[in-house]
């Protein structure tokens, strides 16, 4: 009779329990659509094709890497934003004061809202950097630079908002 109840209240016990297992590491909080806005520029040197690139990369990332669907506006998931910095300065100066790479460097304010959960939104800066022999031409390698730097912004903006990182 014991035993049997012991039995019974394991079974129970375990038939109760549930896990959860995402094989992305995400937590979507039960949301099923995420929205992108394309991405403002507040910067004369940041033209509308990098916002475009920005912004399809982002949408990209969560396709691919989240069971989420794509919503032209207003998912459970929406994310805006501005590219707030795009600078390119000297990155090392050689001994006779020449730069050997130059820097660009992107500053991208996004804001995460969660309508599932808006304890989880936020507002924050993300900053990444490329650098590029001086001696090069930015125009020459610019796509190469965005490729670099929105791989690393779009990983840390999807790490922030869903990935718990």
């Amino acid at each position: 009779m014991i035993r049997g109840l012991l039995i019974l209240t394991l079974v129970a016990g375990l038939v109760s329990c549930q896990v959860r297992y995402s094989f992305t590491g995400g937590q979507f909080s039960g949301a099923s659509t995420f929205s992108v806005e394309l991405f403002r520029t507040q910067t004369a040197l940041a033209g509308p094709v990098y916002a475009q690139r920005l912004t399809e990369g982002l949408k990209d990332q969560m396709l691919a890497q989240s069971p989420l669907t794509l919503s032209e506006r207003q998912g459970d998931l929406q994310y805006s934003g501005t590219i707030t910095e795009y600078r390119v300065a000297p990155a090392a100066i050689q001994g006779n004061e020449t730069a050997s790479l130059t820097r660009l460097t992107i500053t991208v304010k996004v804001k995460y809202t969660n309508t599932l959960e808006p304890q989880l939104s936020f507002e924050k800066s993300f900053t990444k950097f490329a650098d590029f022999p001086a001696s090069a031409d930015l125009f020459t390698v610019e796509e190469e630079l965005w490729r670099s730097i929105n791989d690393q912004l779009i990983q840390e903006i999807f790490n922030n908002s869903v990935a718990n990182w």
